[in-house]
């Protein structure tokens, strides 16, 4: 039979006739036939599909493939083997120099008739390393497309491990080499499918296993940063950004800009190469991804880089605009390059020629789109005109062909030159001034790194957002004795006032010093905080007492200033009390002792540990964003539904509310608590050091900061080696601890405990854990009965009757995140949020601040992100997923803030007192002086600084031009700037202009 069908396919009959005869072959073969018989046939239908010499023959080898595949499974799964398939992929199929270019679409049609087969599982793992080989040999589009097609029909074929990995980034690779040799339509448009399968494969794989994502950004840097002498990595590239997650998109720029391995010839290689990518008609978010590259190169005063990118580059953006296919993308990266580059006029003035004649071919257009950009394009021309005044020769062919347009008012365009501008002032006229460094567009003022010391940075920026305490050290007179206090008044003071980006820290940092910290190196930024506040407390201490200053200026009654008489402004702000009691479990005598804090250690559970069911005082409680105003009576906040818990994880039990008579002790005879119930010593349990091991990678199980702090107050068993002594029976015995908080801090001050000792490398490590963070926290405070039934009378503060406990709310106001995997290494950096008593113009309510609402607090607080010198709007949401999306940057210390309530009244009134005269009180007249005087060099040092920046571009080499475009349409008077024959856009020449 395969003779036969040999005979007829070669033969010189008319196809019709030849279609007639092959039928009748492809009917016989449905029929029972003997191996040999079968075997013949698939060798000539596999000859006829790989070097059929017609479409027709490969037709017909694929009918008859299709059918034996079909009738005759078990022959057909014996011929298709993966020696068979080795020999195709490896070896080729036909004579020398002319291998079959269809070995891939062979395979992927055979493949459907063996799925099922024993021998699948062997093919798969061949093809798994064979498509990995065959990338990285560089094949064609065409091959590839291929490639990418049968991985995407048969997902069982793409590598896998790490593997898969080293596959994304080999296709990368090729992507990067794709180029169309063609400048035909057909082939342009079939390029552009081609490429499309390819990172259409990339999405596939970056859905199904996201950690590929970014080590496949990497490659995609180091192609394009690259400045070997080579051939330009192709603009194809462009097609896979558009799949990358936008809200990965901060994170990647942030490292990147942050890089110092990263010279400045690399990043401008790849920002130059990234908006070459607006000529990609395909990409989709390309131009957010530019832009948010250009930001980050300012946000980190890269503004060599931003200069001579933006000059020679800024034309070819613009001649885009002719084509409505990228139209959109080119006219948002041009926006912010021209709204940014606002210390010269010279990137505005390159435009100048050309866009009269790109206005008339708008304007020919007639197009939604066109219309759109053209009012677009005006309102930037009008901010430029109004940004770089006294050029009337040079403005008026422009002004003329946009005259017809709509003009935008000044405040429209001050807004537009001050949002987008690197170098946007506070006040009014600051976009007049040439200047390259200025205030973050938040107003807010950065802290320079003088080596290694951002963890101080983040420190201070935590403790000036806590606008109580900065307001009570800005309150402090001259001759307070208190040198340290002192010094942290004026680095306050000027974050308040200066007109720099960001200031130096140097006199707080060396006054400010550990004496066992090193120079240079990456210190712990929780223990730099402790020796800190322990300062500030001793000075005070020994000093002139700071509650002095405030009865002499009258800030202070009489009440508040005899039940403060004893307090250091620490202590008010940041000191809280807790009462550890210890009951011996053979005579039942309990200890107890007062301490004092200003902090509290959170240490993270064992992974075994089940925190949530555990607590036997009221368990701590978090509160989402949305927070509806609590109950007034704690019985229903317990089960409230208003409340958003953290979803248990399956391995939990309700928590169950303990009666507080029992003070967190297990009576005897009752079943330990599971938290209890080790053989060994809790403390040993809970101390960071001995659990390093357990805690050195990142749990599944997310925690919550209210899991840490149930896992602190929960009872502890002393047992084995840590068997208590007790003094009534003069001997070791088992006994329990419970901590109990007896009075919350103003500001609550949590340190996760994430640095351990590993005793098998002598080395710290750190805990990766997630830890939920909830943004209302509420916490029980431990009170005297008579104070919980007024209190319960009152219906405050959500207090249960009769359980001695109250519970205190806490809004978060600061997360300082720690990067990296090691307290002696990586970045610290904050984010921060300023958090009041009252709504504006809010009135007081039987002498206590009517309380913000929640929804105030949760979404009209601005938040912000301090990192050295930048400083950034950000939200709450940033501050919760940043673990999730960096694994290595977590939150480390938290401040939270007590809304006013019964416990802290006094106090919230003193400060509400002193926030209303702090705006009627000026700082002392040396402190006023100095800022002024800085002020001045400062705005010295900007004109210098401008004027060597001038004669700096005017020596950089002329900018290349990019307008055959432009000068094509001057010449073709038919084309409207489309990109294809219809739109009047020059023909496939054209679109090749427009992609290459």
């Amino acid at each position: 039979m395969d003779k036969i069908l040999e005979a007829v396919v070669m033969s010189s009959y008319p196809n019709n006739v030849k279609q007639g005869l092959v039928r009748r072959v492809i009917e016989a073969a449905k029929q029972p036939m003997d191996s040999e018989q079968c075997w013949s046939m698939l060798e000539l239908s596999t000859k006829l599909y790989l070097t059929g010499d017609t479409k027709y023959k490969r037709e017909i080898g694929k009918e008859v493939l299709e059918v034996y595949g079909h009738y005759h499974p078990e022959e057909f799964e014996e011929f298709f083997n993966v020696r068979f398939l080795l020999s195709l992929l490896q070896e080729g199929y036909g004579p020398l120099g002319k291998r079959s270019h269809y070995v891939l679409d062979y395979i992927q049609l055979g493949l459907q008739f063996v799925l099922e087969s024993p021998s699948a599982n062997n093919i798969f793992s061949l093809l798994r390393i064979e498509v990995l080989r065959k990338v990285c040999e560089r094949p064609s589009p065409k091959q590839c497309a291929k490639i990418s097609k049968l991985l995407m029909q048969h997902p069982q074929c793409i590598p896998t491990g790490k593997h898969q990995l080293l596959f994304c980034q080999q296709l990368i690779r090729c992507i990067g080499q794709f180029q169309c040799v063609s400048e035909g339509e057909e082939e342009i448009m079939e390029f552009l499918e081609q490429v499309n399968k390819v990172s259409g494969l990339l999405q596939r794989i970056w859905r199904t296993q996201t950690s590929a994502i970014l080590p496949s950004l990497k490659e995609l840097f180091t192609i394009i940063s690259s400045t070997e002498e080579q051939e330009a990595p192709s603009n194809a590239l462009a097609s896979v950004v558009q799949f990358v997650p936008l809200e990965l998109m901060d994170g990647v720029i942030r490292n990147l800009t942050n890089d110092d391995s990263i010279t400045d010839v690399q990043m401008m290689m790849a920002i130059g190469r990234m908006i070459d990518w607006v000529s990609w008609p395909l990409g989709k978010n390309i131009d957010k991804w530019i832009i948010a590259l250009l930001k980050g190169l300012a946000a980190v005063k890269k503004f060599s880089i931003l200069i001579e990118v933006t000059l020679s580059k800024i034309e070819k953006v613009f001649s885009k605009l002719l084509y409505p296919i990228v139209r959109e993308g080119a006219l948002s990266v041009l926006q912010y390059m021209l709204l940014s580059f606002q210390h010269s006029h010279e990137a505005f003035h390159l435009l100048l020629p050309h866009i009269p004649r790109l206005v008339a071919s708008l304007k020919k257009e007639d197009s939604n789109s066109a219309t759109s950009s053209l009012e677009q394009l005006a309102e930037l021309i009008h901010c430029m005109f109004f940004r770089f005044s006294g050029f009337p020769d040079l403005y008026e062919p422009v002004l003329e062909a946009v005259k017809a347009l709509p003009i935008p008012n000044e405040d429209r365009i001050k807004h537009l030159l001050g949002q987008n501008a690197w170098t946007s002032q506070k006040n009014e006229l600051a976009c007049f001034y040439p200047r390259l460094a200025s205030k973050s567009e938040t107003g807010k003022i950065g802290l320079i790194n003088l080596g290694n010391t951002c963890y101080m940075n983040s420190i201070i920026q935590s403790l000036f957002m806590a606008s109580d305490f900065r307001h009570s050290v800005l309150n402090l007179t001259e001759g307070n004795s208190q040198p340290l206090m002192t010094k942290l008044q004026w680095l306050f003071a000027f974050l308040e006032h200066s007109q720099r980006p960001a200031i130096s820290p140097e006199s707080f940092l060396s006054a400010s010093w550990p004496p066992w910290f090193t120079p240079g190196a990456q210190q712990d930024c929780s223990e730099y905080l402790k020796y800190l506040l322990d300062r500030l407390h001793e000075e005070e201490k020994t000093g002139k007492r700071i509650y002095q200053k405030l009865k002499e200026s009258s800030l202070m009654s009489q009440a508040v200033e005899h039940h403060y008489l004893n307090k250091t402004l620490i202590e008010k702000m940041f000191g809280g009390k807790m009462m550890t009691k210890i009951r011996c479990l053979k005579c039942l005598n309990v200890s107890s002792r007062e301490e004092a804090f200003t902090d509290l250690s959170l240490a993270f559970p064992p992974s075994d540990r089940n925190v949530r069911g555990t607590t036997s005082v009221l368990p701590v409680e978090e509160i989402g964003a949305q927070f509806i105003e609590p109950p007034e009576n704690a019985g229903q906040l317990m089960g409230s539904p208003w409340i958003q818990r953290k979803a248990p994880m399956a391995s939990d039990h309700a928590a169950p509310t303990v009666s507080v008579e029992t003070l967190g002790f297990q009576e005897p005879g009752e079943a330990a608590n599971p938290i209890c119930g080790n053989d060994v010593g809790v403390d040993a349990a809970k101390d960071p050091v001995s659990t390093s091991g357990e805690q050195a990678h990142a749990s599944k199980d997310s925690r919550s900061v209210p899991d840490l702090i149930n896992y602190f107050l929960s009872p502890e068993r002393l047992t084995a080696e840590n068997k208590y002594h007790c003094e009534k029976c003069a001997s070791l015995q088992d006994a329990e601890k419970v901590a109990e908080l007896t009075e919350g801090p103003h500001y609550l001050i949590l340190t996760l405990l994430r640095f351990s000792f590993d005793p098998r490398t002598m080395k710290r490590k750190k805990i990766l854990d997630n830890v939920s963070i909830p943004v209302v926290l509420k916490l029980p405070i431990l009170v005297a009965p008579e104070e919980t039934e007024e209190v319960c009378q009152h219906g405050k503060d959500g207090a249960v009757p009769g359980s001695g406990f109250m519970t205190v709310v806490y809004d978060l106001c600061s997360v300082v995140v720690h990067s990296g995997i090691s307290s002696e290494s990586g970045h610290y950096y904050c984010y921060s949020r300023e958090c009041t008593d009252t709504v504006p113009h809010g009135q007081p309510r039987d002498g206590v601040p009517k309380q913000a609402s929640d929804k105030q607090l949760d979404f009209e607080i601005q938040w912000y992100l301090f990192n050295d010198t930048r400083v950034s709007f950000s939200s709450f949401e940033s501050v919760s997923n940043v673990t999730s999306f960096f694994p290595k940057d977590t939150a480390y210390v938290l401040f939270y803030r007590q809304r006013p309530g019964r416990q802290s009244c006094l106090l919230h009134e003193a400060l509400a007192e002193a926030g209303r005269l702090h705006g009627e009180l000026s700082l002392h007249k040396d402190l006023m002086e100095a800022i002024s005087k800085d002020n001045i060099l400062f705005l010295q040092e900007q004109e210098k600084e401008a004027r060597n920046r001038a004669a700096y571009i005017s020596a950089l080499p002329k900018s290349p031009l990019w307008w055959r475009d432009l000068d094509r349409d001057k010449d073709d008077d038919s084309s409207s700037g489309g990109c294809s024959p219809a739109a009047g856009g020059g023909g496939s020449s054209s679109f090749h202009g427009l992609v290459f």
